[in-house]
C-alpha cells in the first residue's frame, strides 16, 4: 500500500494529536490523504497502548477504528500462541491480522481469511513489513473457503459477536460464522480447532453446542476478562474438561488450572468467621466456575455459599487474585457503624451477594469513592451481613 510523501509527513507531525481536534483542524494538508491519515495517527496512538511491538515498526498501515476495537491485544494474542503449533494454521477470520500474526510464528505456514477487501490489503502489507512472508492471504469467507481448504494442522476463528443490528451476542449460535454447525466440516480438514469468543459468552451454554472441547482458557488481562479460549479435538481422548483461568498482569501471570469435575466433586469449606485477611479471586476464576475447589487448593475458607469472597488467619501470597488484611468487621446497625467507620471519609465499596447495591451503600454511609480503605459488604456463614474493612495487603 503505497503511502504518499506529504500524508507521511503529516502523519509524523502529528502522531500525538487529538484525532478529533485535528479532523476539525487539520491546517495545511496539500497532497494529504487526510481520511487515511487520521486513521492511521488514530491506529498508531492505539497500538502504542494494545500492540506496542506493532507500534514500533514503521510502515504497518492501521485499518478504521471499529477492527483497532475489535482485534485483540498483543498481550492476549501472545498467550493464544502459546497453546498451539504445528506445519499449517488457518485462521479463517483474519480481521486485522493480530492474532494471525502471533500464531503464524508457530507454524511453518498460515493462511489468512478474511472476507473484507480492504482488510486483506492491509493485512497482506503489514505481514511483509513484519516479516511474516509465510502467510498467504485468501479474500473469502470462512463457509465457502472451508469448500476448497487444504488439510491444515489446526483451524482458528474468531466469531463476528454482534449481529446485523450491532448488538452484542452472547451465544455460539448467534455469532458469524456459527461454529455449531460447522464442526463437522471444521474436523475433516483439521484436527484441532481454537476458537476465540466474547468472555460476555455464556460458558455452560457453550459448551451444549460445542463438541469435543478439552480445554477452556478464560483470559483476563489486568483482572478484566478479555476472552474465552475453546479448544477442540478431533481425536480426544480426555476423559473430562480442562479449564486455566488465566490474568495476564503487568509484572507477572496468575493462573489457575482444574478439570470440571474436580470442581463439581469439592465440599466447600465456610469459614467460621472473617479471619485476619480477605482473599478475593481475580474475574478469570469468577468466570470459570471455580468456587469450591478454591477452598481445597488453598488454606481458605468462604464467607458463604453463595459469597465468592474467602478468609483464613494465614497469609497466601500464591492466591489467584487481590489479599486485603482485615482491620475491623461490622454489622449494618447505629452502633456498629459508629465503630467500625471510625474517621471513615472516604472508600472503595464493593457488594458480594448483599441485599444493596455499591450506590445505595454509599449513600447511606456517605462515603466519598476511592482512598486506600476497601470495604466489603458480604453475607457470611449463618446468613449474616457484615461490612468488612479492609487495606491492601503488602504482597
Amino acid at each position: 500500500m503505497e503511502v504518499g510523501d506529504e500524508t507521511s509527513r503529516f502523519i509524523s507531525e502529528h502522531s500525538d494529536a487529538d484525532v478529533r481536534d485535528l479532523a476539525l483542524h487539520p491546517g495545511k494538508t496539500d497532497g494529504v490523504d487526510l481520511a487515511f491519515a487520521l486513521t492511521q495517527i488514530e491506529g498508531r496512538q492505539i497500538a502504542r497502548r494494545k500492540l506496542p511491538s506493532f507500534a514500533q515498526v514503521e510502515g504497518v498501515v492501521y485499518p478504521p477504528h471499529i477492527s483497532m476495537e475489535q482485534c485483540s491485544s498483543e498481550r492476549t494474542a501472545v498467550y493464544k500462541s502459546s497453546l498451539v503449533q504445528g506445519g499449517v494454521l488457518a485462521d479463517l477470520t483474519g480481521g486485522f491480522g493480530i492474532d494471525c500474526s502471533f500464531l503464524a510464528r508457530r507454524f511453518d505456514a498460515a493462511i489468512y481469511v478474511e472476507h473484507n477487501d480492504h482488510l486483506c490489503r492491509v493485512a497482506k502489507h503489514n505481514f511483509n513489513v513484519l516479516g511474516l512472508n509465510h502467510i498467504e492471504v485468501r479474500c473469502d469467507d470462512a463457509a465457502s473457503f472451508l469448500s476448497v481448504m487444504p488439510s491444515v494442522d489446526c483451524v482458528y476463528l474468531d466469531p463476528a459477536r454482534r449481529d446485523s443490528y450491532g448488538r452484542k451476542t452472547v451465544s455460539v449460535p448467534d455469532c458469524e460464522p456459527d461454529v455449531s454447525t460447522l464442526q463437522n466440516v471444521l474436523f475433516e480438514h483439521s484436527p484441532l480447532v481454537l476458537i476465540k469468543y466474547s468472555p460476555m459468552l455464556d460458558l455452560s451454554q457453550a459448551l451444549q453446542s460445542l463438541r469435543n472441547v478439552t480445554e477452556v482458557h478464560v483470559v483476563a488481562v489486568d483482572n478484566e476478562c478479555k476472552e474465552l479460549l475453546f479448544r477442540m479435538e478431533r481425536e480426544s481422548s480426555a476423559l473430562d474438561m480442562k479449564i486455566v483461568c488465566v490474568n495476564l498482569k503487568k509484572v507477572e501471570t496468575e493462573s489457575f488450572s482444574f478439570y470440571k469435575k474436580e470442581e463439581d466433586a469439592a465440599p466447600c469449606v465456610l469459614a467460621d468467621s472473617v479471619g485476619r485477611y480477605l482473599y478475593e479471586p481475580n474475574v478469570s476464576i469468577l468466570k470459570g466456575g471455580v468456587y469450591r475447589l478454591l477452598t481445597q487448593r488453598f488454606p481458605v475458607g468462604k464467607l458463604d455459599v453463595n459469597t465468592h469472597l474467602y478468609t483464613a488467619d494465614v497469609f497466601v501470597p500464591d492466591f489467584p487474585g487481590r489479599i486485603f488484611e482485615v482491620e475491623t468487621s461490622f454489622q449494618m446497625n447505629k452502633a456498629e457503624l459508629k465503630r467500625g467507620l471510625s474517621g471513615l471519609k472516604m472508600a472503595n465499596v464493593t457488594v458480594r451477594n448483599f441485599p444493596q447495591t455499591v450506590a445505595q451503600i454509599r449513600d447511606r454511609l456517605k462515603l466519598k469513592e476511592g482512598g486506600d480503605v476497601y470495604l466489603f459488604a458480604a453475607t457470611v456463614k449463618g446468613d449474616r451481613r457484615l461490612l468488612i474493612r479492609c487495606k491492601k495487603a503488602c504482597v
